[in-house]
């Protein structure tokens, strides 16, 4: 892990959730740059203050780290009450705090949002454990951002598309990917492409 880490060159690590905290803390050390992620629903109860060293938490926050604003949302829908697990109801009340998150805390625009679950029926799967969240689909026009990167979906060696939401493109990034990522608010004196991981 530690020579292609290092070989990667990124300027940011996301995380989407259920990464082992000690391999997401040993990841940011090797590659040494700004990370930020949002809890999944196989990840440990977070108490203030805690989770990974080393990232920000994003859950129901807006942020910007590593020269990207991000607005995050951690876990899943709730099927079988363990952590970070929310009902739909409770993804609609999540949803506004963190579209009103993303008024108090300034004017600039969302680049990404950063989710453990994909929007309902852009990506999730039809079992109980895997059913998508209702709420994103307003979040996403709401910020439109370029890029929504989530994990929770495995799809086992199986190639799983991206979907368009207006101008944003919703990824599955397991078990990985780089992607090039500019700021929306790029200006000519900006050089060079934000990357994410």
């Amino acid at each position: 892990m530690e020579s292609r880490a290092r070989d990667l060159h990124v300027d940011l690590v996301v995380a989407a959730g259920d990464l082992p905290w000690g391999y997401l803390e040993t990841l940011v050390s090797l590659i040494d740059a700004p990370a930020a992620y949002v809890p999944g629903n196989h990840d440990p109860r977070i108490v203030r203050g805690g989770g990974p060293r080393g990232l920000v938490n994003l859950d129901g926050r807006v942020g910007d780290v590593g020269g990207l604003r991000i607005a995050g949302l951690g876990g899943c829908v709730r099927y079988n009450g363990g952590e970070h697990q929310y009902t739909q109801k409770q993804y609609d009340r999540r949803a506004r705090d963190l579209l009103k998150h993303a008024r108090r805390s300034g004017d600039r625009p969302v680049d990404v949002v950063l989710t453990h679950t994909p929007p309902l029926g852009l990506g999730d799967e039809s079992d109980p454990t895997h059913v998508g969240i209702s709420a994103l689909h307003g979040v996403l026009e709401t910020l439109q951002p370029t890029w929504h990167l989530h994990g929770h979906i495995h799809p086992y060696g199986m190639l799983k598309p991206d979907r368009e939401l207006g101008p944003t493109t919703i990824r599955n990034v397991i078990p990985w990917q780089v992607l090039d990522i500019e700021p929306i608010t790029t200006t000519l004196t900006q050089a060079g492409s934000r990357r994410s991981s």
